[in-house]
């Protein structure tokens, strides 16, 4: 799965279009946590959003 593939799949089912890579980057854990994606396909996406500015906010990191 690419980021395009994620940000169409994003579109079609919250009916609106991402408005950062954050958002991206949420919706690909949502999809790993309910098992819709494989972590390979995780860890790409995760790697590639990163690259676009992708980021865990500084009060969130504790948790992860």
């Amino acid at each position: 799965m690419t980021v395009q593939d994620l940000s169409l799949m994003f579109s079609q089912v919250r009916k609106y279009s991402p408005e950062h890579v954050n958002d991206l980057l949420d919706f690909a854990k949502r999809l790993y946590v309910q098992n819709e994606i494989s972590f390979h396909d995780y860890r790409l996406l995760v790697r590639d959003l990163e690259l676009q500015g992708a980021f865990i906010p500084e009060d969130l990191k504790q948790y992860s």
